[in-house]
């Protein structure tokens, strides 16, 4: 086992990732931005270490500081979160060349399956179903109006190094493809470093289904079920559950071995994630991998009581999974809902100090946060502040649960979204479980 891990990474997630440190007895050293000095991660970690100024670009994506901080503190690994510097293959690299563990996939991986364009080849050629559309990267206006004949409109433009709902635009003729194409270049350029876009047939009424896996260095793979991520605002997350309300016994396990077959493909080690759309004829097809932690991790580690981060750290010290397939035990149903701090119908950032926060507990309730009364939400970052998580034995009740929690949920000086997330389970679509990635369309348009 590991000694010392650094956390490349802030907020929730990096306090996330302390305390499953502290229950394997590693110490931990977080890195933080000049803005980040009274953060809670900084509070928590054993050691600290100031990587530069409040830009991501001059500190926690900085890659020459966050090494230096590793080696001046003597750490055997780097565990990077989510976002950042998780998805980058140099720097997963670079980790290697100084003999500090990546906690996560090889840098042959993430470059592999960080290249969206070919990602997608990689999984038609290994039979995973993928949506019609252009194996490659568009090189010219004429080759894009060619596709998008050859598939049909509407299309979606999306970027080969994208993620995170940059870079991606929908076309649904002729002339918005050819305005949508420049922005969505220009946008991955400025995102990414990267204008390579590619173009597939953007469907309609679609869900977003992802499978949560895990493997290890012996060769051995398994998934923890599914997640329902099909509210969004702009191709961002907003609420996530498990099971999904859409998926029969059948077809869960249909999903569970193509995303088995997909990471056995490509030889994936640590946690991943398979994303797939799922249509209105319960047709699923392979999106992206994402080769991290994701966001919504706590509602699989709920109805599998599991600890993903954990699993993470335990692979990556050489130990095989702990557990087979046949000895995951799916219970209950979770919601997880993401409080930003973000008026709750405008969504205008709202950064500033929090003067009052109360936290809800009970039975079946988790907050997973960096906030607390008296900090200074720094404008720099992501505007996420508070993940709240619920589990009960049927889905009815796991929506009361998070209602009672939103109400109690308290966060004052800033605005934040809690009072949306109560709409939005309200709603009579989400509580008959009719979602789909259009759902927030809809409901925003509402009077």
């Amino acid at each position: 086992m590991f000694r010392k891990i650094l956390i490349a990474n802030r907020g929730e997630i990096a306090t996330r990732i302390i305390w499953a440190c502290k229950e394997l007895g590693v110490k931990t050293v977080a890195v933080h931005s000049e803005a980040d000095r009274d953060s809670l991660h900084v509070r928590f970690a054993d050691e600290a270490v100031c990587i530069g100024p409040a830009p991501s670009s001059q500190s926690y994506l900085n890659i020459p500081a966050v090494i230096a901080a590793a080696e001046i503190t003597n750490v055997d690994a780097i565990h990077p979160g989510y976002g950042f510097l998780a998805e980058n293959a140099h720097f997963a690299e670079v980790c290697g060349a100084c003999n500090i563990k990546f906690i996560g996939p090889s840098p042959e991986i993430i470059r592999l399956m960080g290249d969206k364009a070919q990602a997608r080849s990689t999984m038609k050629s290994a039979g995973i179903p993928i949506t019609p559309g252009f194996d490659g990267v568009i090189e010219s206006e004429d080759e894009a109006l060619r596709i998008g004949e050859e598939i049909g409109y509407p299309v979606i433009i999306k970027a080969s190094a994208g993620g995170g709902g940059r870079g991606m635009r929908v076309a649904r003729n002729r002339d918005e493809l050819l305005t949508s194409l420049p922005a969505a270049q220009q946008e991955a350029q400025l995102a990414f470093n990267n204008p390579a876009v590619y173009i597939e047939r953007y469907i309609e009424i679609a869900r977003h289904i992802e499978i949560q896996v895990l493997g290890d260095e012996y060769g051995n793979v398994i998934h923890l079920g599914e997640r329902e991520c099909s509210i969004q605002r702009r191709h961002q997350k907003l609420i996530e559950e498990s099971p999904s309300p859409a998926l029969s016994p059948e077809l869960r396990r249909q999903m569970g071995e193509t995303a088995l077959r997909a990471c056995r493909e490509i030889g994936y080690v640590n946690a991943g994630t398979m994303e797939f759309l799922l249509d209105e004829d319960k047709n699923f097809y392979f999106m992206e991998m994402n080769t991290r932690i994701q966001v919504e991790h706590p509602v699989t580690e709920f109805v599998t009581n599991t600890d993903l981060v954990r699993e993470q750290i335990l692979i990556a010290a050489g130990e095989p999974l702990e557990f087979a397939q046949e000895d995951i035990v799916f219970s209950g149903h979770a919601i997880e809902c993401r409080i930003n701090a973000e008026h709750p119908t405008t969504f205008v950032p709202s950064p500033g100090l929090i003067t009052a926060m109360n936290l809800p507990g009970g039975p079946g309730v988790r907050v997973d946060t960096a906030a607390y009364p008296g900090w200074v939400v720094p404008p720099h970052y992501d505007s996420l502040i508070a993940k709240l998580i619920v589990h009960h034995r049927t889905r009815s009740q796991a929506i009361a649960r998070m209602q009672r929690a939103l109400e109690a949920m308290i966060v004052e000086g800033i605005e934040n979204t809690a009072s949306m997330h109560q709409r939005i389970l309200a709603d009579q679509d989400f509580v008959e479980g009719a979602l789909s990635t259009r759902f927030m369309d809809r409901f925003t348009a509402k009077p």
